[in-house]
């Protein structure tokens, strides 16, 4: 199977919310970075293994958006890494703020699993939507 099948199978398994198939294609010590700035993670510093990525970021989108959804445009194969073109879109619960993004994620894959990611994204844009009203 291609790295770009994985990713592929990545997307629609979080599209689908089956966030325990989504971490069963991660690799053991997969190092996940969002953008600097990112509220989330504003230094950019990697998350390191699965449990991580779902404690400080995937349990966090649940109980802070309706309907965040990775609208994948285009899978790019580059080898071991693939690069997905997209856009993140859904309302921030706190703020009632709409969220339309372009973003950009490079992941990068070991024997068949995803060991590492890095999210390019409008931090600015995010800061505004996820700001208290």
């Amino acid at each position: 199977m291609s790295n770009v099948q994985h990713a592929n199978d990545i997307y629609a398994a979080f599209g689908r919310g089956d966030i325990p198939a989504v971490l069963g294609m991660f690799h053991p010590e997969i190092e996940w970075r969002e953008a600097e700035g990112n509220p989330y993670q504003p230094d950019g510093t990697a998350w390191v293994g699965p449990q991580a990525v779902l404690e400080r970021l995937f349990m966090r989108i649940g109980g802070d958006w309706d309907g965040f959804t990775v609208n994948v445009h285009r899978l790019h194969d580059a080898g071991e890494h693939v690069v997905m073109e997209g856009r993140y879109t859904g309302t921030h619960m706190a703020s009632g703020k709409p969220l339309d993004a372009q973003v950009c994620h490079v992941l990068r894959f070991r024997d068949g699993k995803l060991a590492s990611f890095q999210q390019y994204v409008d931090t600015s844009q995010l800061q505004a939507v996820m700001a208290p009203r």
